[in-house]
């Protein structure tokens, strides 16, 4: 009997413990907690939560090769370059490439939706200005009509989260695993380590997508090809919900110049070499505290549902030098 009471005793302190550890002083203390009084609207908040809106700008590097091949080369505005020989005729032994380069300024808005940590996918739209020349072969030059572009683009994305502050835990456990226990030194230093906040996050991304065509340097250009392009996002956290990023991004499109009067197209490639400087904020999941007389400012419950104590430009569990 006595061994009976003893072990309802040892219960109730286990279970007294652990609601105690759900909430101190207002204070969560639990991994995951409701967002919401209600099933749909924890749901819903959570989904919001994975949600993040970007926008970005740059500067771009871009080369361009059309691949020409003809049997009726003088209907091409194809001109010799040296004035020695102005109006001598271009005329090619098989395929050739006519070569360029330039820059262009893109911008760029879109959505992104975290999956689980693991990786993320999305999609947006952009406008690109640039500027391109003549293209040249040798001592030819192939001109087009204009010397500026615009160009609209609508891709989705997908990216595979290559490092970030969960995947640097796992490291920091691993790189200290082949120390004891007792040695409490190592043991606090990885501690130490693990709660230290680190704000950077590496993803691989790929973009596929459609241009459209604005405002065209020759009115012969189609763009009936999706374009593709990989770039590496570099992410620094300004908050749990701010974002600033880098990303260098490569990109490769192909067009066609077609000419009605002719039965031939010729194959134009652009390659793109680009660096990108964006924002990035994320929906808040957590509803903002505005219970009279509360000022806790780090997550906290109110009737168990979880809320966030301070702006979404703030940290919210802020630590040592974070206030």
């Amino acid at each position: 009997m006595s061994q009976t009471v003893l072990f309802c005793i040892i219960l109730i302190g286990i279970s007294h413990t652990s609601l105690a550890q759900g909430d101190i002083f207002g204070i969560d203390t639990k991994a995951r907690n409701p967002k919401s009084s209600s099933a749909i609207g924890n749901f819903t908040r959570n989904v919001l939560s994975s949600i993040s809106f970007n926008v970005s700008a740059g500067m771009s590097y871009h080369t361009y090769q059309m691949d020409f091949l003809s049997n009726n080369v003088s209907s091409y505005p194809i001109s010799y370059l040296s004035a020695d020989g102005a109006g001598l005729p271009f005329e090619p032994e098989g395929a050739t490439s006519f070569k360029g380069s330039d820059f262009a300024v893109p911008i760029n808005a879109g959505v992104t939706i975290d999956l689980f940590g693991f990786a993320t996918i999305g999609g947006g739209y952009g406008r690109e200005f640039g500027r391109i020349g003549p293209a040249d072969f040798q001592d030819y030059s192939f001109a087009f009509e204009g010397g500026a572009y615009t160009f609209d683009k609508l891709y989705g994305s997908f990216g595979l989260i290559l490092y970030d502050a969960r995947r640097r835990a796992k490291v920091l456990n691993w790189q200290y695993r082949n120390y004891s226990g007792n040695n409490t030194y190592m043991q606090a230093e990885k501690k130490l380590r693990l709660r230290q906040n680190y704000p950077w996050r590496f993803i691989l991304e790929g973009e596929a997508g459609k241009i459209l065509i604005r405002n065209s340097f020759d009115f012969h250009l189609t763009s009936d090809e999706p374009f593709y392009g990989i770039g590496l996002k570099i992410e620094r956290e300004l908050s749990e919900y701010a974002k600033v990023y880098l990303k260098p991004n490569f990109e490769r499109r192909t067009f066609g110049y077609d000419r009605p009067d002719l039965p031939e197209l010729q194959v134009m490639n652009q390659h793109l070499f680009t660096l990108n400087a964006g924002f990035s904020i994320r929906m808040p999941g957590n509803k903002r505290c505005k219970v009279a007389g509360c000022g806790v400012k780090m997550r906290h419950i109110h009737d168990g549902v979880e809320y966030r104590g301070s702006s979404i430009w703030n940290m919210q569990n802020r630590k040592v030098g974070q206030w």
